[in-house]
């Protein structure tokens, strides 16, 4: 029997027929409705959400003070291109931006609409303050899909394969992580072997760092790494940008990632949590470097949008009141706590990491990390679908489970998600699939 084209099938197939292949679905469902932690498809199903749009919604699905705010600009007016008539909201977002981003210099931003154009403007910026052309970003790196942005990425397949040659100048050295063999000295000795046998430092203009990598596989930075590269980077007269495009806006537990090491970053990116799910990105930073560039050197016709300037400053307002910092610290324990125990009864479970609510599991074949365990991966992630929660995948091998909950998803909704991921991994076990 033919499905009806509003079920998920039917969906599926004109979007199939309509849609380039080259867009994904990591799940074969459509939305009919959203609210905080949850998602209803257009079949009436529910489903715990542990992704939260990829880390945008922190604030959770619809929240009615974001909502609220939208709802209020819009009859006043949608879009003038802040280029060609400025507004309030937009000033008013980059002054608490600027107030809010690490380190006590005086600070400058503006607005985007995309994370991976706030890299490119964060490059073009770090170019033009140094003079110098060349930048070092780190393996397994993923700062966006524009063609400078994903020259950064230090992932080939599926982002890069078929699209080069890239732009040059662009070099990637090894980023710490303990469970890959990869210390932070190891990490430091290849930028300096970079510097040396690759590009002399005195071309680089700047240093990209995830200070928790994202889709390399939610591997935090140590913060004696981070400190580290702060020296390397003040040392050569190298930029350092911090791309906080997913870890920031609590995600980790406070606004941005790189409070938790104490480093002060040049420049920084942000993107996705920032809008509650209205497009928006920022590039803030020191003043100095900020003002390079001749006015009409930056923008975009959508970006700093009115709209999501008035759910930006609603969402940071939300974070705020409602303390979302302490509770991502909260959701953090408890997710890792969880997992911890998981991995005490299941072999498959190599190691269990995060800072704050953004929490990892990387699966290897009896515990070997020289085994990584894709299938595993994604086994759970299919099967946890069925049970009616929503989960992602990451990692340089697609081994790694990525917890991106809702910050302000209610601890029985988190709780009854984790019950869903341990009977599946129990399941997969008893089955011989983990």
């Amino acid at each position: 029997m033919t499905k009806p084209v509003n079920s998920n099938t039917g969906l599926m197939a004109r979007r199939h027929a309509s849609i380039a292949r080259g867009i994904g679905n990591a799940h074969p469902v459509f939305a009919a409705k959203a609210l905080n932690s949850e998602i209803w498809d257009v079949e009436g199903k529910r489903y715990i959400d542990f992704c939260a749009g990829i880390a945008v919604v922190n604030t959770g699905h619809c929240h009615p003070r974001v909502v609220e705010a939208v709802a209020a600009q819009v009859p006043l007016f949608t879009h003038t291109c802040f280029q060609v008539v400025a507004y309030e909201s937009y000033v008013a977002l980059a002054e608490r931006i600027c107030r809010l981003a690490p380190g006590p210099h005086p600070k400058k931003a503006f607005f985007m609409s995309t994370g991976a154009e706030a890299v490119e403007n964060a490059i073009k910026l770090a170019r033009a303050y140094t003079g110098r052309s060349a930048i070092i970003a780190f393996n397994g790196a993923f700062h966006g899909r524009t063609m400078y942005s994903l020259a950064l990425t230090g992932k080939v397949e599926p982002y890069k394969t078929g699209f080069g040659p890239f732009p040059g100048e662009i070099y990637h050295a090894a980023y710490p992580s303990a469970v890959h063999g990869v210390s932070v000295d190891d990490a430091i000795a290849s930028i300096e072997k970079l510097l040396k046998n690759d590009v002399e430092a005195a071309r680089v203009a700047a240093v990209f760092v995830e200070p928790v990598q994202g889709e390399g596989g939610y591997i935090p930075a140590p913060p004696e790494f981070l400190q580290r590269l702060r020296a390397l980077c003040d040392k050569h007269g190298m930029l350092l940008v911090a791309d906080e495009i997913q870890t920031g806006v609590a995600r980790t537990g406070k606004m941005f990632a790189m409070e938790h090491s104490g480093v002060v970053p040049d420049l920084v990116t942000m993107a996705k949590g920032l809008g509650g799910g209205m497009p928006i990105s920022a590039v803030v930073g020191r003043a100095d470097v900020m003002d390079h560039g001749a006015p009409g050197a930056f923008g975009s016709t959508y970006a700093g949008s009115p709209l999501a300037c008035a759910a930006a400053l609603s969402v940071l307002d939300v974070v705020e009141q409602e303390e979302l910092c302490a509770r991502s610290m909260e959701i953090g324990e408890r997710l890792r706590g969880c997992f911890h125990g998981l991995a005490k009864k299941h072999a498959c479970i190599g190691d269990v990491r995060g800072l704050g609510a953004m929490t990892a599991v990387e699966f290897f074949h009896g515990g070997d990390a020289s085994r990584p365990a894709p299938e595993i991966a994604n086994a759970l992630k299919a099967e946890a679908l069925k049970r009616g929660l929503l989960l992602l995948t990451c990692g340089n091998n697609g081994n790694v489970l990525r917890v991106m909950t809702p910050l302000t998803i209610p601890f029985d909704v988190l709780d009854e998600g984790l019950a869903i991921i341990g009977s599946v991994i129990d399941d997969l076990v008893a089955q011989g699939k983990a």
